[in-house]
């Protein structure tokens, strides 16, 4: 599994990237965006991990324009809850710091992971005239492209992965935010909202009572 660590802070990139190297990742490691913008360019990576205040730029920002077809995990010393929403919403995973290598460690190998199931599934799911298209990160309806934040894309193809067929929201949480994330929290419900409102009408997805929601042509 290999991995792009983007810090700058150059003492904490070499232990950054030493310690996931004993954890058994190959990583590159760079100190800025333009770095981090020509590794994505010219390698493949199973998952991304971002300092997100840096001299050249909020790594934040520059995940939500670039849209890396890679998992990215935040790095920061902020940790307001609406900065960890921020991450979270851009991102897929959210670290505080200082952490222990340990947990780092293993957010990156579930990130990987998860990266790789998504990659060795169809490159386009298809539900009636919706399209998700995982390696471009593109989704259309009617042949209309949609814009989608990481989050919105992600929830959308883990229900038309399983399309008509009933997706729990602990599953779905696990699956987009973390295992730790509060099934009660709201964070899912936003999303679906926000989702329904970008597919218009006819609408697509239905929730399942006591149970998440589910997929389904119009």
């Amino acid at each position: 599994m290999r991995v792009l660590v983007v810090e700058d802070d150059e003492n904490l990139r070499v232990a950054i990237a030493g310690s996931l190297r004993g954890a058994g990742f190959a990583v590159d490691a760079v100190g800025d965006l333009p770095g981090a913008d020509e590794a994505l360019s010219v390698n493949s990576y199973d998952c991304a991990v971002f300092d997100r205040m840096l001299p050249s730029g909020d790594a934040l920002r520059y995940v939500q324009a670039r849209r890396p077809a890679v998992p990215v995990l935040f790095l920061t010393a902020r940790d307001a809850v609406a900065d960890r929403i921020a991450g979270l919403d851009a991102g897929d995973d959210y670290l505080v710091k200082p952490f222990a290598v340990e947990e780092l460690a293993a957010r990156v190998r579930r990130l990987c992971r998860r990266g790789r199931g998504s990659a060795g599934g169809p490159p386009v799911l298809r539900c009636g005239d919706l399209e998700v298209d995982s390696g471009r990160h593109e989704v259309r309806r009617a042949g209309v492209l949609l814009t989608l934040t990481v989050k919105e894309f992600d929830v959308l193809r883990e229900l038309v992965a399983r399309q008509s067929q009933p997706v729990g929201r602990t599953e779905l949480i696990g699956e987009v935010w973390d295992p730790l994330v509060d099934p009660a929290s709201n964070v899912l419900d936003v999303v679906i909202t926000q989702l329904r409102r970008k597919l218009r009408n006819p609408p697509m997805i239905h929730t399942v009572r006591g149970y998440g929601y589910r997929i389904e042509p119009a």
